[in-house]
């Protein structure tokens, strides 16, 4: 067999291919898209699911490529010598052109031709067939005459040889393994024994069905092929390794590890684990954030699992003894060294890899410490009460309070042979979700609720009209409250269907449209416009008079002023986002928008506040574009020639065949369902109300257009009227005014500072005849009434440089409350005196808390009567702490 880098695999693999007619069609992001269900890509023909169900590739039918996925299913599992989080998976894909014979002829060429396995020790798997699909003896036949032995074509049942996610594509698949020279390792050993004989190399997945929700299978109408071959294995196998973290993708980082920690890879089995956990963890970590999607930790979906990730790390990395930097310098490793030619994203995106990962490894050390002290109590309580599991609502004080994850919990809790209360954590969860349900407002059961519309029949849509026009013509088919109704009388609240509609229904950011629905019988008031299941859109309101039945034909008007303060608002957005781009660079994104008739909001990733002069010169790109009045103009057309157009599409969200394209000028152009001004000087002005951080990451501005704006100003200009007549001056003075009375108060506020301080030094008098000693040690410890806590460290300052080397401790009585300082000197503190630890000893004798650094400490109180115990206290605690 040939050894090979990790580079060198990866060319191998396309060029194999290529020559046989395929396309490298390149990786895309390692966050789903949604449509099959899961978070992240998890195998390498997920993206290319559309295709493989039978829409045409535009690149052609025979394709490969080197994609990244993410699994943490078995997250448990890592830190064995095979088991990782990210892993590349070396495809191709027949389109309805080859299937079995020539797939089976290509795997063993490659086996045997390139990579240089003997037919002798090659073994392959076929499906053996079950109730639901026949056995696969085409599939044997052509591992048999693509040269594998006969003897060596093994029958498995579906567990081993059936492939397919949660629904999608899916057929028998065939496996192919090395069989290493040792013996049986009993009756039955053959390919998935985990005696370790047999090591998987690549599958062939025959796609010849489709899964479809309900379980069932139907065939495709082309059958597909998609091999995958796991690089991270391969290379680990190809280079006489089953340790793929003794492999180039991972032995510099190891070997950093190794020099930093002092410990040696493969010498002690809990520090080689956590060395595994580490560098697996970061690898993930920085492809997640580093990926197109940009990706960053959250407390929600994938963000959460790159929490969890990165914290998993960060405390398998405090076992090994490394610091934050050494963490970062870890990622370094893998950004500049072992992927910076496969994977260029990651070269792009480096300093914001580097600086979203300090955030959250800072984040969570910022309460690790303490947090893993509050678990050492639970831990030690669960084993003194024989318990055997944490309880839930530790497990879930531990999450809420310290951000510890539920599974970091369970990992450590096992680590000590004990459970945690899953069940237990889910039902502290779900009551702190419901408190927060009951805070808020929400409604139960509506009439817009899908459930009452299901028995409906599927032809009856809705055809929206609102493009063109805002008032049309329409018939009624459906009018439901939480049931379905044939007719709703006056007063009735309920929610109707027509079969076209001018009313936009909230969908993409754009809240729905206001207005009424009228007759020549009865109005009907829409206050919201709603989707509904199956293509359909429901006009909330109320019956204001007369009666409306199903079949009714009725006259349908939007709101004009309300439709049109949102089209201006809505195309305000779309200038914003492409402003905030050339702004401040590519690392902007949507993450979530709203417009309605008064205001604009747009969410957007970034990773720090905007300055003052980047939010100016947003709004003055917004207006400049505005003024130029460009057309907004849009286009129908496929997914494909709009992003070949360059039109930007929201990441993750899942499109039609067709979608609209809306272009403003040469400036923005997005795909966009909403409605818009037809030119932007409709717009009139636009004016940014705030900029603020929402999410770690993610960036919210809000902001007005058109009369909006202009009512603002109006407001502004109010207030200065205000606050010119309060301040006596006129609007124009009203800053050097301002700054007069700031002068003014700097000088009364030092002349009664001056004051409070003679008047401190008076109330204590001559107090250095009340120094005494304490083993040898200076200690003062006096009450003075009525000084606030500025002026008691300022007279311990004084009283420090008269006494010299020693201890102080000041109390005061100050509008019922008690202050307390105490210092120590450096002599003092060389004989072991600790001011916090003073001041910790004694404030609760005056109903309070506090501490602080060697020298200096204080705290609050809220009983005065105790402030002569705690003077006493001091001696005996004072006492304690010097050698």
């Amino acid at each position: 067999m040939k050894q090979y880098t990790s580079k060198e695999l990866r060319n191998t693999w396309k060029e194999f291919y290529k020559e046989r007619g395929h396309v490298d069609v390149g990786a895309v992001s390692l966050v789903s898209d949604g449509s099959t269900g899961v978070m992240f890509n998890v195998a390498g023909m997920q993206p290319l699911m559309p295709y493989l169900l039978g829409q045409k590739h535009p690149m052609g039918v025979r394709l490969c490529n080197v994609q990244g996925c993410v699994r943490t299913n078995d997250i448990d599992s890592v830190g064995d010598r095979s088991h990782v989080t990210f892993f590349e998976m070396m495809g191709s894909w027949s389109l309805g052109d080859y299937f079995k014979e020539e797939r089976c002829k290509w795997s063993y060429e490659l086996l045997t031709g390139v990579f240089g396995f003997d037919r002798d020790h090659l073994a392959a798997t076929v499906f053996e067939g079950d109730e639901n699909a026949p056995r696969d003896e085409e599939g044997a036949k052509c591992r048999i005459d693509s040269g594998f032995k006969p003897e060596n074509i093994y029958y498995l049942p579906a567990e081993d040889n059936w492939w397919g996610l949660e629904y999608g594509p899916c057929g028998p698949d065939s496996e192919m393994f090395y069989i290493a020279d040792v013996p049986d390792c009993g009756p039955g050993c053959g390919p998935g024994c985990s005696c370790g004989k047999y090591t998987e190399l690549g599958n062939d997945v025959f796609m010849q069905y489709e899964k479809h929700k309900d379980g069932h299978l139907t065939p495709l109408a082309k059958k597909n092929v998609d091999t995958g071959w796991g690089l991270e294995r391969n290379l680990a196998f190809l280079n006489g390794t089953k340790d793929v973290y003794k492999t180039d993708l991972f032995s510099s980082v190891i070997a950093f590890i190794e020099k930093a920690s002092g410990f040696k890879y493969d010498a002690e089995d809990d520090k080689t684990r956590s060395m595994r956990v580490l560098s697996d963890h970061l690898r993930t970590s920085v492809m997640l954030i580093g990926d197109e999607a940009r990706l960053i930790p959250s407390n929600g979906g994938a963000g959460y699992v790159l929490r969890r990730l990165i914290r998993r790390a960060v405390r398998h990395g405090r076992i090994l003894g490394l610091s934050t930097q050494q963490l970062i310098e870890i990622a370094k490793v893998f950004i500049d060294e072992v992927y910076s030619d496969s994977y260029p994203n990651l070269v792009k995106n480096r300093e914001f890899v580097l600086n979203e990962l300090k955030k959250e490894i800072d984040r969570f050390t910022a309460t690790l410490e303490n947090g893993m002290k509050e678990f050492i109590k639970i831990q030690d309580q669960t084993l003194k009460g024989s318990g055997k599991s944490i309880s839930g609502k530790d497990a879930f004080y531990l999450y809420d309070t310290f951000g510890f994850p539920l599974e970091l919990t369970v990992e450590m809790a096992a680590e000590k042979g004990l459970g945690v209360d899953e069940e237990g954590f889910k039902k502290s969860m779900e009551e702190q979700k419901q408190k927060a349900r009951d805070n808020a407002s929400f409604s139960l059961k509506t009439s817009n609720d899908p459930e009452v519309f299901k028995e409906l029949d599927e032809s009856l849509t809705t055809q929206f009209t609102g493009y063109e026009k805002i008032t049309d013509e329409g018939k009624v088919t459906a009018i439901a409250t939480t049931e379905l109704l044939d007719e709703a009388g006056e007063g009735i609240s309920c929610t109707i269907i027509t079969d076209s509609t001018p009313f936009y229904a909230t969908m993409g950011g754009q809240k729905g449209d206001f207005g009424t629905i009228r007759s020549g019988s009865f109005e009907f008031e829409v206050t919201d416009t709603v989707k509904i299941e199956g293509n359909r859109v429901g006009h909330v309101g109320t019956v204001k008079s007369g009666k409306v039945k199903t079949g009714d034909t009725v006259t349908l008007s939007v709101d004009p002023h309300n439709r049109k303060r949102t089209c201006m608002n809505h195309s305000a957005t779309h200038l914003l986002q492409k402003a905030l781009q050339t702004v401040l660079g590519d690392e902007v994104k949507q993450q979530g928008s709203y417009q309605d008739g008064e205001r604009t909001r747009f969410d957007f990733s970034f990773s720090r506040a905007l300055t003052r002069e980047e939010t100016d010169k947003v709004e003055a790109l917004v207006n400049e574009k505005i003024v130029e009045n460009l057309p907004v103009i849009t286009d129908v057309m496929s997914v494909d020639d709009a992003m070949k157009s360059g039109a930007m599409a929201l990441f993750g969200e899942k499109y039609g065949e067709t979608v609209r394209v809306v272009k403003m000028g040469d400036f923005s152009k997005e795909l966009c369902g909403g409605t818009h001004v037809a030119a932007t000087g409709d717009i009139r002005c636009f004016k940014i109300m705030s900029e603020s951080g929402i999410a770690a990451g993610v960036r919210r501005i809000e902001g007005l257009t058109g009369s909006g704006v202009l009512s603002y100003y109006k407001d502004v200009e109010n207030t200065l009227e205000k606050a010119a007549k309060a301040l006596k001056s006129s609007s124009l003075d009203i800053v050097d005014k301002i700054e007069k009375l700031q002068g003014e108060l700097k000088s009364l506020t030092s002349e009664l500072d001056a004051l409070k301080s003679k008047a401190a030094k008076d109330a204590m008098g001559d107090v250095m005849d009340k120094v005494t000693e304490v083993n040898g040690v200076k200690f003062l410890a006096v009450s003075v009434p009525g000084v606030d806590m500025n002026g008691l460290r300022e007279l311990g300052d004084q009283i420090k440089d008269k006494m010299g080397d020693g201890v102080i401790l000041l109390a005061s009585d100050s509008d019922g409350k008690v202050n307390l300082v105490s210092m120590a000197t450096d002599g003092a503190m060389g004989r072991g005196a600790h001011a916090g630890n003073l001041i910790k000893g004694i404030a609760s004798l005056v109903g309070g808390g506090g501490g602080g650094r060697p020298n200096m400490a204080q705290a609050g109180g809220k009983d005065p009567s105790g402030i002569d115990a705690a003077l006493k206290e001091a001696v005996t605690v004072l006492e304690s702490q010097l050698k």
